[in-house]
């Protein structure tokens, strides 16, 4: 008997076909930046997760993930809200998912602003607000909530992996919030 993608329970590849198929074509991601709002829709702060990399190294990143083989991007969004910021975090997604970009992310340094060793990725990127309480789960050490003037801070950029300050930046562009 033949395997679908249905025979595999999370929706997902083998760990095999899956190594050989990043080595080949592009893969689907979403990134989302976790904002806080205030009483007048403004975001009041901006949240970064902090992980330790392989070589040990501290790191700041935004929600991340694969979209799974027939998983629609909304379910995408909320299952990586859910894994990276803990399932009380309460994302609202926006009712029309228009990304306020799209993110290339390839392989080789320096081919784009975007790097990620493992593999040429697609990231379609949100904001995504959050009403409830965030306890960070899966590998990140915490969550940390900072204003967009301190997010963007040289201490803090410094630390940002893959490139991502630059979906920072045009998250707080798109909402006007660049400060």
């Amino acid at each position: 008997m033949s395997s679908t993608a249905f025979d595999f329970g999370d929706g997902w590849f083998d760990p095999d076909e899956f190594a050989r198929l990043r080595r080949r074509m592009p893969i689907t991601y979403v990134n989302a930046v976790p904002v806080r709002l205030g009483a007048d829709g403004a975001v009041q702060q901006i949240g970064l997760l902090l992980r330790s990399d392989s070589r040990g190294n501290l790191t700041r990143e935004l929600v991340s993930g694969r979209v799974r083989y027939h998983e629609s991007l909304r379910e995408a969004l909320i299952r990586h809200a859910e894994n990276d910021l803990g399932p009380m975090a309460l994302p609202q997604v926006p009712p029309s998912l228009q990304p306020f970009t799209v993110a290339e992310y390839f392989p080789t340094p320096g081919t784009g602003r975007l790097h990620d060793p493992r593999q040429h990725a697609i990231a379609l990127c949100y904001v995504l607000p959050v009403r409830g309480e965030c306890s960070p789960r899966q590998d990140a050490l915490s969550l940390d909530w900072l204003t967009p003037t301190e997010a963007l801070m040289p201490d803090i950029v410094s630390e940002m992996s893959l490139g991502q300050v630059h979906l920072l930046k045009q998250a707080l562009a798109h909402l006007g919030q660049l400060p």
